[in-house]
């Protein structure tokens, strides 16, 4: 029997006078709230009332008891509070993964006009390439690109990423402006490792599709690294608008065949599947995707 909820009957006896009002009060039965008074004295090896046919006196025992019951519900309750406070006013801290180009350049600014709607709050914001395991690593949501794997997380989806080629304007000079797909394959291509080891870029106009396969010298796992070696005139890469985008408006890197597309990316932000989401946790979800939906 729970423990601590014979101990809220046997306080709310004490205080209703009977087991028949206490019964009433809890809508419990009054052989229910005999029970659970019964299991305490049994626990405890102690009786904690006197029985007579009209009324219940507290031993000396159960007069102690029953103030350290007191004690212990009102804990209990002030407890209860705590956490309702948390899941009605966003508070306390926050840990938030994402890829790294997408929480640089897209996720960052709206998390800092979320920390001054909501000043109570601090964002822990962890970038990364990698899968991250939200439950393991300790995190309360993320952004995640491409089609979520994982069923259990509650996934809403944000606004999806375009995929552009870019080099440089040094590499562009030296090398000249491809007009179809198929003339990067004499070029360089920068590889994202996360993409395994044989991707290929798939280039579609109209109902055309070209598959290019990207052998290159150098792969790497993040995106950053990617755009400053095609800054640099390294090779030509693939990578998503939310890393390129700075960089073509700054003049570092051109955007090749404008005129063919690449496949869009899905982007999500996740959350583990609470019932009660706490405060912080639902504002700030809602809020990323009223802004990147």
């Amino acid at each position: 029997m729970d423990k601590l909820r014979a101990m809220e009957v046997f306080v709310a006896t004490i205080d209703a006078g009977s087991f028949a009002a206490a019964a009433e009060a809890l809508d419990l039965s009054a052989v229910m709230v005999g029970k659970h008074i019964r299991a305490l004295e049994s626990q405890l090896g102690a009786r904690l009332l006197e029985r007579t046919t009209r009324r219940h006196r507290l031993t000396e025992i159960g007069a102690a008891y029953l103030e350290r019951c007191r004690d212990a519900l009102a804990s209990v309750r002030m407890a209860d509070g705590v956490a309702e406070a948390l899941r009605a006013v966003p508070q306390g801290t926050l840990r938030v993964t994402a890829p790294v180009a997408y929480g640089a350049h897209r996720l960052t600014p709206v998390i800092g006009d979320y920390l001054a709607a909501h000043p109570q709050v601090k964002v822990e914001l962890n970038l990364n390439d990698r899968m991250v395991d939200l439950a393991e690593e300790g995190f309360d949501c993320g952004v995640r690109s491409g089609t979520p794997v994982d069923e259990r997380l509650i996934a809403r989806p944000l606004a999806r990423s375009r995929m552009f080629a870019v080099a440089s304007p040094a590499f562009v000079a030296r090398h000249g402006m491809p007009g179809h797909p198929r003339e990067l394959e004499a070029l360089p291509l920068l590889g994202f490792a996360a993409w395994g080891p044989d991707h290929a870029w798939r280039f579609t106009r109209g109902e055309e599709t070209v598959h290019v396969p990207v052998r290159g010298p150098l792969h790497t796992n993040n995106g950053q690294a990617l755009l400053a070696a095609a800054m640099a005139g390294v090779g030509v890469i693939v990578q998503a608008d939310p890393l390129l985008a700075p960089a073509i408006a700054a003049g570092q890197v051109v955007r090749l065949l404008p005129d063919w597309e690449l496949p869009t990316r899905d982007v999500f932000i996740v959350r583990q599947p609470e019932a009660r989401p706490s405060a912080k946790l639902r504002s700030f979800v809602d809020f990323v995707v009223e802004r990147l939906g």
